[in-house]
């Protein structure tokens, strides 16, 4: 067994880490064209490894889950904002965490959700200028809150207040940006941005006092049988089996990620079909011949809508909003021959592994038709991962894309949106994957 694999070498103090800052997207991808499926590189004081063979994703997500575990200086960054929810938390918190909330986004409760998406959906689009321009990255981040706000914390707010949750989310991405400064500095070294960063989190702990504190003695006991999850963690609260810190984690963690990812993938999947209008076409005439006219989709309409499916997973697979996910061995651990010592971050990839011309034809191509099971079925399974794998998959999978297809069939019955900026799109790799301009799109009517 060899000590370490090869990888890009890096320059004294910041290796690598000024490479990596400058454009993680085509650092990760020319990594995973250079190197057979691990390589490894010092970020800063780090050495870290890049995992894009998909059986060793697997592995480390799935098989060998257990032998890894969420990083510390992740744990770290984010801690701050998100505390000892189900994103971060390890070991039994973790999984008493997850079974209390497994209950809330079973496909079975998902499953009534369709028509409270789709009202959503409805109403921010009635407000809509047709014929004029709107910041759609903006306006789906607004829909996706209004979902993730009424289904699983049970609380409706006013726009305004919707917004203050948009607005101190910018700071948020800003503090997560890839910079070799801090990849390099101590961790009690003030920055710049600590401030403002700093700012935005009790924002964002105010907005979520006044949703807990609104649903204070309105979840009854076990026997009133609500199931959204705040509900569910106020009796877990009342009955003391965890305490208030804890609810207010688990809120703010469903809160950010659950719309975030969700805003990113509609986002790019409105520019994508404006950018091949065949793929459009071909969308608007499943939708015309699955939907009764003038009526709103249902589960039962989208679970219909194959070209539908085909068009949101090539969406996420080009632009996953989850670009990069890490790792860490809690014991030393072999990957393709190479020692990876305890400790060590690794990182698995999302957009250079969807985007390895080793499992994707022509895999810069938006194409839908590659989603055929005939296509797909000799495709390594974690070639593509957009919600990570195994036990920590995310909880949210299933109300994710269902939301995904009704807004899409929602809106796409009704108009066209026509990207307005110039493609290529450039980006802002945070915690999720931003574009960097504003996605200014044209109303049109069908």
């Amino acid at each position: 067994m060899e000590d370490a694999p090869p990888g890009p070498r890096g320059e004294p103090l910041f290796g690598s880490s000024r490479q990596y800052a400058d454009d993680p997207l085509s650092f990760l991808e020319a990594v995973e064209h250079a190197y057979d499926g691990v390589a490894a590189f010092d970020m800063g004081p780090m050495e870290t490894y890049v995992v894009t063979d998909p059986s060793l994703v697997e592995r480390v997500l799935v098989s060998d889950a257990d032998r890894f575990r969420k990083p510390d200086f992740q744990a770290d960054a984010i801690g701050d904002l998100l505390g000892d929810g189900l994103l971060l938390s390890e070991g039994e918190t973790w999984e008493r965490q997850r079974r209390l909330a497994n209950p809330a986004f079973s496909m079975a409760r998902v499953a009534g959700f369709d028509g409270s998406i789709v009202d959503h959906a409805t109403e921010r689009v009635d407000g809509w200028p047709v014929g004029e321009s709107i910041d759609v990255e903006a306006e789906m981040t607004h829909v996706t809150l209004d979902v993730i706000l009424d289904v699983m914390l049970g609380v409706s707010l006013p726009d305004e207040r919707v917004d203050d949750i948009g607005a101190a989310l910018e700071p948020v991405g800003a503090r997560f940006e890839p910079d070799p400064v801090r990849f390099a500095a101590p961790e009690w070294l003030p920055l710049p941005d600590d401030r403002e960063y700093a700012a935005a989190v009790d924002a964002l702990n105010a907005v979520v006092e006044d949703i807990v504190a609104a649903r204070e003695g309105t979840a009854g006991g076990d026997e009133d049988g609500r199931m959204d999850l705040l509900s569910v963690l106020l009796r877990a609260r009342d009955r003391g089996e965890q305490p208030r810190e804890r609810l207010r984690d688990e809120v703010t963690t469903t809160l950010l990620a659950g719309h975030d990812t969700t805003a990113l993938t509609l986002t790019y999947t409105w520019f994508l079909l404006s950018e091949h209008p065949d793929a459009e076409r071909r969308l608007h005439e499943e939708l015309d011949g699955t939907l009764a006219d003038g009526e709103a989709p249902t589960i039962d309409d989208v679970r219909d809508l194959d070209y539908l499916d085909w068009v949101i997973h090539e969406a996420m697979r080009l632009y996953p909003p989850v670009y990069n996910i890490f790792r860490t061995p809690t014991e030393p651990v072999e990957l393709a021959g190479y020692r990876v010592p305890p400790e060590a971050p690794i990182m698995l990839p999302q957009w250079a592994v969807h985007r390895s011309p080793e499992h994707w034809t022509d895999p810069e191509t938006f194409d839908p038709e590659r989603w055929r099971s005939e296509r797909r079925a000799d495709r390594p399974r974690f070639a593509y991962f957009p919600f990570g794998g195994g036990p920590r998959h995310c909880i949210g999978k299933h109300l994710a894309l269902l939301e995904a297809k009704l807004i899409v069939a929602a809106v796409a019955s009704d108009y066209r949106l026509r990207f307005e900026g110039e493609p290529p799109l450039s980006f802002v790799p945070s915690l999720t994957l931003h574009p960097e301009e504003e996605m200014a799109m044209r109303v049109e009517p069908r």
